[in-house]
């Protein structure tokens, strides 16, 4: 019997972990173990994905909750130091690119336990990004890189690093191709917010460059007034929190908007699917677009999803409410979608990969 230990601390993660729990639960020699940082306290954002993906219920949880990045990493440190010292895992899992997935690594690395980073080798090329820092500093110790793109693998292979690396595809969308059923009952929220299909925008906003800052908030919020369509805005906690703090409920102050908390993982891949395109600095949603087949206009500098843009499904704005307008006055169907970010198998490429692996090295 072999262990493997999960680290998830965010909305995302259980994106990711789901499809890999289940893979793994078909291997009678492998049993595992899923501990939550807490990262995302709020239930919509970590419990209500754990019932609906219908994960296995964490075994432990850190309870790290909202703080500097610095007392983050402290606190899930020493509480992985006495979950690692009780369980003795053979194999840590780690996914993305958080403050959780960060911390797991180094004490992955300093437990001296294989280190499989899932979501491995994506770069923005830019350490004032939180996120980029974290990935750099999971991949410099991991042992097995899961990788969703080419371009991944060819950022790893000019670090160095050609060994353990694995071209998977990404994860998250093994859980969309395997939902299919459960997104098209989900539809139905389409008929409770009054929506014509794809006649609205699916709008998020939560990255730290945006959210702490007043003037991007403003230009995005002012480029989606001009879109002249309805603009359907599940509000992350952290940009609800930057609205109330700029005083800038009154862009929002119109009957265009619908605006919402949190919602569920198949009601977001409905409203993802049938939108006319969406908006968002949102890595999931950038990925989730180019699923559906629905175009994007990314309102970040730059993306790890090099390939999705490349097609032309994807489109960098930035926060700029000219080049935002601009982009939706001229988005247009792209004839071409390569799949480029996997087949819906690479949950099953990993865990092959973890049970040889471990095999060959814990025999």
């Amino acid at each position: 019997m072999y262990k493997v230990l999960h680290i998830v601390g965010n909305r995302p993660h259980f994106i990711k972990l789901a499809p890999v729990s289940r893979e793994i639960a078909k291997h009678s020699v492998l049993t595992q173990v899923i501990v939550h940082t807490g990262q995302h306290y709020d239930e919509m954002m970590s419990q209500h994905f754990i019932d609906e993906l219908q994960i296995p219920k964490p075994n432990y949880n850190i309870g790290v909750g909202s703080s500097s990045p610095l007392l983050q990493f402290s606190k899930i440190l020493a509480g992985l130091d006495s979950i690692i010292s009780s369980e003795k895992p053979d194999l840590i899992l780690v996914y993305g690119d958080t403050n959780s997935t960060a911390a797991g690594a180094i004490a992955a690395a300093k437990s001296n336990i294989i280190l499989g980073h899932v979501e491995s080798g994506l770069r923005e090329h830019d350490k004032s990004i939180p996120e980029e820092v974290n990935k750099l500093l999971t991949d410099a110790v991991a042992d097995l890189y899961f990788v969703p793109t080419q371009t991944g693998v060819d950022n790893l292979h000019k670090e160095g690093k050609t060994n353990g690396v694995y071209l998977t595809g990404d994860v998250g969308l093994d859980l969309v191709y395997q939902s299919k059923s459960n997104i098209v009952t989900a539809e139905a929220i389409l008929e409770q917010y009054g929506l014509k299909k794809k006649d609205y925008v699916f709008m998020t906003s939560h990255r730290a460059s945006n959210t702490s800052s007043k003037e991007a908030m403003f230009e995005i919020f002012e480029a989606a007034n001009e879109l002249g369509k309805k603009i359907f805005f599940p509000a992350h906690p952290r940009t609800t929190k930057t609205i109330q703090e700029f005083s800038m409920g009154g862009l929002l102050d119109n009957q265009n908007w619908i605006i919402t908390g949190p919602i569920g993982f198949f009601e977001t891949q409905a409203l993802i699917k049938n939108a006319a395109y969406c908006l968002t600095d949102s890595g999931g949603v950038i990925k989730e677009s180019y699923f559906h087949k629905t175009p994007a206009i990314i309102i970040d500098k730059q993306t790890e999803w090099i390939e999705t843009v490349q097609e032309g499904w994807n489109h960098i704005a930035g926060a700029s409410k000219t080049k935002i307008v601009t982009l939706a006055n001229n988005l247009s169907i792209p004839s071409v979608h390569n799949n480029s970010l996997g087949d819906g198998q690479a949950s099953k490429k990993i865990v092959d990969i973890i049970l040889s692996h471990l095999k060959d090295n814990l025999a």
